[in-house]
């Protein structure tokens, strides 16, 4: 039973089918003589019968056949019906794929086992200007998409990779010339496929044209580099940060090391420290009312504030900048400069302009300028106020005796000996040439008359060595004049300290004397 039944189903049918027939003629043949003789033993009836038993057997079997056979007739028509439409699925199927393919926006080729072009698209034949009449079924394609023998070669051992052991190709870049002799770089993504018995059938491969995409990833590199270059040579630190309480940077310039000490990577995102951080605390207020007011007009801003270094020193910087938006927040973009020798210049000009460069002590104008604000202040207030007009006794003999760059050295002394002398709130002048002004608010003419004796007494107890000199004894004489009492102004109040000052001096030097006495 099991040999007959590995029989293939079409002749096992037709066995089975015969068989039946047989089995059938047989039976009709031994039944219908024994039916016969049971009916009639007539020799002639019988051979009639016979005669009508062969037809009746014809017309049977036809009958059989005729049935037999129109279902079959059927059934191969039903299957031919199912083959007809899955055909038509099938060439359906094919021509929508063909026309994906062809009509595809990206590069699609597929190459048989002897690296033949079977399939070349329309993008195939735009971006390398090869129509497929010229490609389909050549395979030295290659010496026209790639001239330069050795890249060549590098290409094909790539492909015939794929072919021979299932390389897959995933952003292989390659550069092609086309037709017209221009080059194009394509992103190919390529690999084998098989049919349906698993045999190696070809390989299929989609590119896409990327040389816009590559030329302006160029030039944005190129760009890249030279705002990079730009930011490096930029004097101070360029920045993009956000407007929060940390001033947290999204972006630092190469500058941020020598304006800070810190490299950028420190202030991105306040890793080592933020930006804040190094802002003077008692100017941080400051600076963000002024960038708030600046962004608040939709102006830019600018502001100067100190900031402590990585090494712990200080250095005065100018910032500018405006305020921008950062993904719905408010941020910040602008420069840092470090402008530490300006402000030193800045002060050093402010120190001459209120200060006398030999003495270092205030000048005449700082002093009137002091002298009227103290004056002001005394009225408002009830205090009072005590002036010491000072001129220094005999020091044109000085000069002459021991020459100009002495008598600096013994103006330098004397300025020192009158400012340590006093209080921090008192002020001392040098008014011009040898004289000099000493403010002391809220002093009355009995505590102005001490102090003025002290310094007389310090001055003339000490000896100034004048180096290759000698020594030099100096004197004072001092005016004294109490506000508002000698006057209610500081004109007045200078006036009349000045008269006391040339009364002592005319009285023989070396003391003091108090206006209107």
């Amino acid at each position: 039973m099991e040999p007959f039944e590995e029989l293939p189903s079409p002749l096992r049918r037709a066995l089975t089918i015969s068989g039946v027939y047989a089995l059938v003629g047989v039976l009709w043949i031994l039944g219908s003589d024994q039916l016969l003789l049971v009916f009639t033993r007539d020799v002639d009836a019988v051979a009639g019968l016979q005669t009508w038993k062969g037809w009746a057997f014809v017309l049977m079997t036809s009958c059989l056949f005729f049935g037999l056979t129109f279902r079959q007739f059927r059934r191969y028509q039903e299957v031919m019906e199912i083959n007809r439409q899955q055909a038509e699925q099938i060439l359906d199927l094919s021509q929508f794929r063909e026309s994906i393919i062809d009509n595809a926006s990206t590069w699609i080729n597929v190459l048989d086992t002897d690296a033949r072009v079977v399939v070349w698209n329309k993008a195939a034949e735009q971006i390398s200007g090869y129509p497929r009449e010229e490609i389909v079924g050549r395979d030295d394609l290659w010496e026209w998409l790639y001239p330069d023998d050795a890249y060549r070669q590098s290409i094909v051992e790539r492909a015939q990779e794929i072919l021979d052991h299932g390389l897959e190709l995933e952003a292989f870049e390659t550069c092609i010339r086309t037709r017209e002799g221009g080059y194009r770089r394509l992103s190919w993504n390529s690999r084998r496929f098989f049919d349906g018995e698993g045999r190696v059938n070809g390989s299929i491969a989609i590119a896409t044209d990327v040389t816009e995409q590559r030329a302006a990833e160029r030039e944005l590199q190129q760009r890249e580099r030279q705002l990079a270059n730009l930011m490096d040579n930029l004097p101070g630190m360029a920045y993009r940060s956000l407007f929060d309480e940390h001033w947290t940077m999204r972006f630092v310039s190469s500058g941020c090391r020598a304006l800070t000490g810190y490299e950028p990577s420190d202030l991105l995102d306040n890793r080592t420290v933020s930006w804040a951080q190094l802002i003077n605390p008692d100017d941080s207020a400051r600076v963000t009312r002024e960038v708030e007011d600046a962004i608040g007009l939709g102006e830019p801003f600018a502001v100067e504030y100190p900031i402590r270094r990585r090494d712990g020193t200080t250095i005065w910087v100018w910032e500018k900048g405006r305020g921008v938006d950062d993904s719905g927040r408010l941020a910040l973009e602008g420069l840092i400069l470090d402008i530490n020798s300006r402000k030193h210049l800045e002060e050093e000009l402010s120190e001459l302009a209120t200060h006398d460069a030999l003495t270092g002590l205030l000048n005449r104008r700082e002093m009137e300028v002091r002298l009227k604000e103290e004056v002001q202040r005394a009225e408002r207030y009830g205090h009072s106020l005590a002036m010491l007009w000072i001129d220094l006794d005999h020091f044109k003999a000085v000069n002459d005796e021991h020459g100009h760059a002495a008598g600096d050295h013994v103006l330098r002394r004397l300025s020192e000996m009158l400012e340590t002398s006093v209080r921090a709130v008192d002020r001392v002048a040098r008014y011009g040439g040898e004289e000099f002004i000493v403010l002391l608010p809220e002093r009355n003419r009995l505590e102005a008359w001490e102090t003025a004796e002290r310094l007389r007494e310090r001055v003339c107890s000490q000896t100034i060595r004048v180096p290759g000199s000698g020594s030099v004894s100096l004197s004072i004489s001092i005016g004294l004049a109490v506000f508002p009492e000698h006057g209610t102004s500081g004109e007045a109040l200078c006036d009349a300290a000045d008269r006391a000052m040339y009364r002592a001096k005319d009285a023989g030097r070396n003391r003091v004397c108090v206006a209107g006495e």
